[in-house]
This record gives C-alpha cells, sequence and structure tokens, in this order.
C-alpha cells in the first residue's frame, strides 16, 4: 500500500461514470491509471463545473494485454456485471495489492467471492452523481464522496486519493452506512425502472405509500443484518427525493429503457436476501424482486 508521496499505479475495472470519475480523481492525486475496458476507447474525458478534463490513462481491453503488477484494484463495474471483472482481477490481484469493491448494495465482498482474491477486499460506497454520455466520455454533476471502513487498509485507501476531487470518508460502523446508502436506491431505482418514469413518479397516487413501505422494510432488514437505522433514515430518504428534480432519472431506469439488465439483484435483492436470512418479513421487496427479474433481458 502506498503513501501520498510515492505514485502508484491504479487499475480500474469499468469504464462506466463512476470509474472515469475515480480515473480522473487518482490521476489528478498525481497516479499512473490504467483503465480495464471491454469495448477499447481512444480516451477518457471528464466533464466537471464546465471544464472539461482529458485523464491520461492506459487503456487495455484485454486481460492478457496487461503487463506489470498494479498497486491498487478497482472494480467499478455495476454489481450485476461482476463476474466481467473476474478475467482482469486473476491477472491482477495480488496478495499485496487490495481490491476496492465501489458499487452499490450491501454484498460487495460476497459478489467477489468466487475469484479468491489473495489480498484484501475494501468495499467502498459512492455519493457521486455522474452519468457516461458516450464511451470514453463521463459527466461528473456533483458528489465528492466515497466511504469505506475504518480500517488499515481504508487509510490506506484515504491517503491514494488525497490530494485529489474525491474525498475518502472512514466509517466506524460500514454494515450502517452502507445500508443508508442502500435506502437511496430501494424505492426510486425499481419504481422509475419499472414505470419507465422520471422521479416526478413518486408523486403520483399511490406510490408515495408504496415508496415508504418499500422503505421500512429495507430499514427492517438492515436492521437485522447488523445496521442501526430508524425511521429517521425513511424520513430523511423521503426529503432526499422531494429534494430531487422530477425530470431526474435513475441508473436503473437509464438501462430498462436502453433494453440492458438493470442492477436489481444487489439493490432489491440484497433486501430479500437479508429478509429471507434473518426472517423478516418483506412482501413489497420481493414483489419488486419478481417483477425486475421477469422484465430483465437476463432473464
Amino acid at each position: 500500500m502506498s503513501s501520498e508521496s510515492m505514485p502508484s499505479t491504479v487499475a480500474i475495472i469499468g469504464a462506466g461514470a463512476i470509474g472515469g470519475v475515480l480515473a480522473d480523481a487518482a490521476s489528478r492525486a498525481g497516479h499512473d491509471v490504467v483503465l480495464c475496458v471491454r469495448t477499447p476507447v481512444s480516451s477518457l474525458s471528464v466533464r466537471r463545473d464546465g471544464d472539461e478534463r482529458q485523464v491520461p490513462v492506459t487503456v487495455v481491453a484485454d486481460p492478457d494485454a496487461l503487463t506489470g503488477p498494479v498497486d491498487w484494484v478497482l472494480v467499478t463495474t455495476k454489481g450485476h456485471q461482476t463476474a466481467g471483472a473476474f478475467p482482469w482481477l486473476q491477472r491482477l490481484a495480488r496478495p499485496e495489492t487490495p481490491v476496492v469493491v465501489v458499487q452499490n448494495g450491501v454484498d460487495h465482498a460476497r459478489r467477489l467471492a468466487p475469484v479468491g482474491l489473495p489480498g484484501p477486499v475494501l468495499p467502498a460506497l459512492a455519493w457521486i452523481w455522474a452519468r457516461r454520455e458516450e464511451p470514453g466520455r463521463v459527466a461528473h454533476a456533483g458528489g465528492h464522496r466515497l466511504i469505506v471502513p475504518a480500517v488499515p487498509v481504508g487509510r490506506a485507501f484515504a491517503t491514494l486519493l488525497a490530494h485529489g476531487p474525491i474525498d475518502v470518508e472512514l466509517s466506524a460502523d460500514f454494515v450502517t452506512d452502507a445500508w443508508r446508502k442502500l435506502l437511496t436506491n430501494v424505492a426510486a431505482s425499481p419504481v422509475t425502472a419499472l414505470t419507465g418514469r422520471t422521479m416526478e413518479v413518486l408523486d403520483s397516487p399511490g406510490i408515495g405509500s408504496l415508496v415508504r413501505g418499500l422503505l421500512a422494510e429495507a430499514v427492517a432488514a438492515g436492521n437485522a443484518a447488523g445496521a442501526h437505522l430508524s425511521d429517521a433514515d425513511v424520513a430523511a430518504t423521503l426529503d432526499w427525493y422531494r429534494s430531487l428534480a422530477g425530470t431526474r432519472g435513475t441508473s436503473m431506469l437509464e438501462d430498462r429503457r436502453a433494453g440492458r439488465s438493470t442492477e436489481h439483484d444487489a439493490i432489491t435483492g440484497a433486501v430479500v436476501r437479508a429478509g429471507d436470512r434473518y426472517g423478516v418479513d418483506i412482501p413489497l421487496n420481493r414483489a419488486l424482486l419478481a417483477l425486475l427479474t421477469a422484465t430483465s433481458p437476463a432473464a
């Protein structure tokens, strides 16, 4: 693990919105960035506050083309695309190489378990709003926070990105923070995806009570899994939803409109699995998971 005075080589698996923002952050923090992609792109640019920056990266589209070790690996694919990162991880991961999993949901380590990584795995929560406008071009609209557990590798990761545009915060209760972040997705994402409408759908008749019920179930499941949530977290999430423009969409809605599979398993599926594991009744989330699974192209 590197100190802020020593430039590192950071491999980022996934060239979507979050991957682009973090590639820019690592570059601005003084590190060399290797962008691991399925489809080659000629360059990477990130637009923020009206300024568009060409990010110096080495783009690699084939795991077999990787040369030399890297110091850090960041997995930024969506949860349902995690298996696509496995060939890269098998080439990049070494006992001394931390793998940071920047994804939605609460099951970060479980999703990477099939690889049998030899080094530390660090889950990370991205409070970052960004959009991939086209391959190799990302717009960073807001949010500059990553939350990681307050463990030694988490502190090393905070040092890695020090002096860049993204703040890494250390959490003493990561389970609660992960479930609190999940609340921001667990209602708005499936409802917008299933209705094909933006955030304005939350004001439709009957949707408000559905959203509140989905959040309440997630709080109950999260608390059974070890989080410390309350009705105040439901209220705060509802307030946050109301603060968003009605024309704003969600990542799950965008994927549904484009005919792509959605990350419902990492979001709604996480609530259902926790409910099953701890005996919590979650009929609303269970029903939405069935609908999302049935409407996904992967079905």
